[in-house]
Parts: C-alpha cells; structure tokens; sequence
C-alpha cells in the first residue's frame, strides 16, 4: 500500500498572525487594591516619623542636663525649626511629590525627571532665604518672643549654627519629596530612621560632651542634627543620581523652565500656609490659656503632646496618599483618586480616634507618665476628656489636606486650616471677655478640630479634581 501525501497549503508570512502582545507591567499605586497599597505605604512613615518623636524627646533630656536657662532656649527656638521642617517637608516636599506622581501618572518619565531637577533648585533657594532671614533678622525675632539674658544669647547659638546651614533640611526634605512622588517610601523613611538616631547620638556627644570632645553646648546640639542631615543627604543622592531610582533629577544641560516651578509651587508654596497658619493657632491658644496659671498650661501642654504624637499617625498615611492620588490624577482616573483620599481619611480617623478616646476614658495612663503634680494632673485629666476624641478629626483633616496636594487642589484645605486660626481667635476672644473657664477653653479647641475636620471633606468634595470640561462652541445657523 502506498503512502498517501499531504500536500502543504502555503501560507504567506505576512498574513500569519501576530504574536498576543504582552501584557504591560502593572503599577501597583495605579492599578493595586487601595487600601493594601495604601498601608503597605504608609508602615515606613509611621516608623520613621515615630522615631521623630524619640528625638524631641531625647533632645529634651539632655538639653535639660545643660541647664533650666538651655531648656527655655529650645523652647523660643523650637517652633522656627519645626516650622522650617513642615514646610520643607510636609508642604513643598509634598508639592514636589505631587508633581512627580503626576507626570508619572500620565506616563511622561521625562518630565518627572526634569521636574526633579526644578526642586532641588528650590530647595536650594529656600533653603538661602531662611539661612538669611534667620541670620540677619533671628536674634531680634528671638528677642520678640521673649528671649532675655543669657536664654537670648544661648537661643541666637543655636539660631546661628543650624539656620547657618538651613539649606540642608531643605534639600533633604526635597529629596525625600522626590523620592516620596515615585511611590518609594522606605528609602526616605530609612534615612528618617537613621537621622533620628545620629542627631540622638551626635546631638548629644556635641552639646555634653564625651571624653576627649569638649562641651559646645546648644551650638553642639544645632550641629548634630545637620550632620545627620548629611549623612542622608550623602545617602539619597547617591541612590538618585546613580540610576537606582525610577527618576533621575537632570542637572547636567538643564535648561530653566518656569512651567516646571509652577507646577510645583502651586501646590508646595500655598501648603505653607497650613504649617504657619497651625503654629499661629497654638501660640494663640497657649496664649490664652497662659492667663489661667501654669498648672492649666502645664496640664494642656501633656495633652497637646499626645496630639503630637497621634498626628504622626495620620501624617503617615496621608504622605502615602499624594503619590496614589497623583498618579491616578495624572491618569485621569479621577474616581479612583476620591477613593484613595475618602480611604486614607477613614483610616486616619478611625486610627487615631481609637486611641485617644481610649486615653480619654483612661487619661492617667498618660498623664502619669509626665507629673505627680495633683493641680497639673486635675487639668491634664479636663483637657483629655474633653478634647482628645476629637482628634481623629485632625486625622481626617491631614489626610485630606495630603490627598488634595496630590491632586493639586489643595487651596480648600489651607482655607479650612485659617477658619480654624479665626475660629480660636475669634471664640477665645469672646470667652475672655465672658469671664469664661478653662474648661470652656478646652471645648473651644475641641469644636475647632471639629470644625477643620468638616470643612477639610467639603472642601474635598466641592473641588473638582479632574481636568476642566471643553466649553462645547455653538455654531449659529444660517438663515
């Protein structure tokens, strides 16, 4: 039996079909589960900023050791340099963040990459403006706030040393920023982590003195932190120029390009605002509340720094939203962006509501850890449980001032922030003149948190995030 054959059938090799095209890489801020993301995100922040807090601390252990006369010296330094770091950080840090997340949204590498290169440049040049103003105009503002003697002259060493070298929290901050709107969280909360523990170590050795190193006292102190700094700055650098990162600044033919700062400034720069408007708030209040004796204002104070260390709470994930929102901005998913804000806002709040309603139940768990002073205790007891639950709303309103600059609308929430430097000045006011209690100054800050909690959503929810809508042209009909 023969062999039967088959004759082949040719096929053209343009016709054949195309290979299935493989599926593009996900982007895990774009495209992953918002709330896993969202915390996987958030874990480093809350570490890093934690170990911040070690720091105050740890700061004001050994400055006491310098003496009551160095303690008083950080207390008139202590809201500059806090205002120096939320603004470099938290505010334009979260503008260059922002920016970054945006072009990366809607996948333009090489304008992240360039709009790397425009922040560095302004943090340089912020960072020249406060190491100028605070030169030349420090001590006179030191002596305002109530600086005398030898608390003045101690305060103006300090001033002289860190804000000599003011320009490198600024561009570490801004480098953070960078690395922050690519959606890479360890690295700049590593370098949190470390600075925190050579500004401890250093800080220390500097100001005290060990062995051979002689004591140099509060300029000690200021010099331990900025070669901290450095250290991270060396550290970040390194890992942004050398290709490691998913952007790399240009700086060698970069060409100014003034688009590049406005899309930048128009978030970083009115998000300072919030920071000086928040510092206002306090110092009014504490103001206040200075006329009802110290044990009142003792007893606020431990208070007030359970808010501080709360807050960081909320600050970590609404750091961890900007690049969410961003990138799904820059994608122009806008739900998506909503979604993330309304998501960070509930854990916030549910967060760091928690726990400070169940200090407010139990507020000698806190207490007992500053003073022994009955009176102290008595108002750190009143301020707590009338206060603290309604701190989650200043989680709320973090995190919505967070999402809102990696939207780029963030003007709803610094306007939230001065209906509450108002709403305190205006209320205390009245309660001055109505021969009001402490207890009812403590209510006032309690509805004002409330207030900037409620305003911060609507100010979300009437914004509009997406771009504007082409005004449709009529064209009239001819007769």
């Amino acid at each position: 039996m023969s062999d039967l054959g088959v004759a082949e059938i040719p096929v053209d090799e343009k016709e054949r079909p195309l290979p299935a095209p493989e599926a593009p890489l996900k982007n895990a801020l774009l495209d992953g589960p918002i709330l896993r993301t969202l915390l996987w995100l958030a874990w480093p922040n809350v570490i890093a900023l934690t170990a911040g807090t070690c720091v105050v601390i740890a700061e004001t252990s050994y400055i006491g050791r310098l003496g009551v006369e160095s303690l008083a010296a950080m207390a008139l330094v202590f809201p500059i340099v806090i205002l120096t770091m939320t603004m470099s950080g938290g505010a334009m840090g979260g503008g260059v963040a922002s920016a970054i997340a945006r072009a990366l949204g809607a996948g333009d590498l090489d304008r992240a990459s360039t709009l790397a290169a425009h922040a560095l440049l302004i943090g340089l040049c912020f960072g020249l403006t406060f190491m100028l103003g605070m030169l030349i105009f420090g001590p006179a503002l030191l002596e305002m706030l109530g600086g005398r003697g030898n608390v003045l002259a101690q305060a103006v060493a300090y001033t002289q040393v860190f804000f000599g070298g003011a320009v490198v929290p600024w561009l570490l901050n801004t480098m953070s920023g960078i690395l922050r709107g690519t959606g890479n969280m360890k690295l700049p909360s590593l370098m949190m982590l470390s600075s925190a523990i050579c500004q401890i170590i250093l800080g220390g050795t500097l100001g005290l003195g060990l062995g051979p190193i002689p004591q140099f006292g509060m300029r000690g102190v200021a010099a331990g932190s900025l070669i901290a700094y450095l250290i991270s700055i060396s550290v970040m650098s390194w890992y942004l120029f050398s290709g490691r990162a998913r952007v790399i600044p240009k700086i060698r033919g970069l060409r100014i390009r003034w688009a590049m700062f406005i899309d930048i400034l128009k978030v970083g720069a009115i998000s300072c605002f919030s920071p000086l408007q928040s510092v206002l708030t306090i110092s009014i209040f504490t103001h206040m509340l200075a006329s009802f004796g110290t044990e009142i204002l003792a007893g606020y104070g431990i208070g007030a720094r359970l808010e501080f260390m709360l807050i960081s709470i909320s600050f970590a994930v609404g750091i961890a939203s900007v690049p969410m929102v961003g990138m799904a901005v820059g994608a122009e998913r806008i739900a998506r962006a909503r979604r993330i804000c309304w998501i960070a806002g509930l854990v916030a709040f549910v967060s760091v509501g928690a726990v400070a309603s169940f200090i407010a139940i139990f507020p000698d768990i806190w207490v007992n850890l500053f003073t022994d002073d009955a009176s102290v205790r008595a108002a750190s007891r009143q301020y707590l449980s009338t206060a603290a639950p309604m701190y989650a709303f200043l989680g709320l309103a973090t995190t919505c001032y967070f999402s809102s600059q990696g939207a780029a609308k963030v003007i709803g929430p610094v306007l939230a922030q001065t209906a509450r430097l108002l709403f305190i000045g205006a209320g205390g006011w009245w309660l001055s003149t109505h021969d009001a209690t402490a207890q009812d100054f403590f209510k006032l800050a309690a509805a004002s948190m409330v207030l900037l909690g409620v305003l911060s959503c609507v100010s979300v929810m009437l914004t509009r995030w997406g771009p504007k809508q082409p005004v449709p042209v009529v064209k009239s009909a001819l007769s």
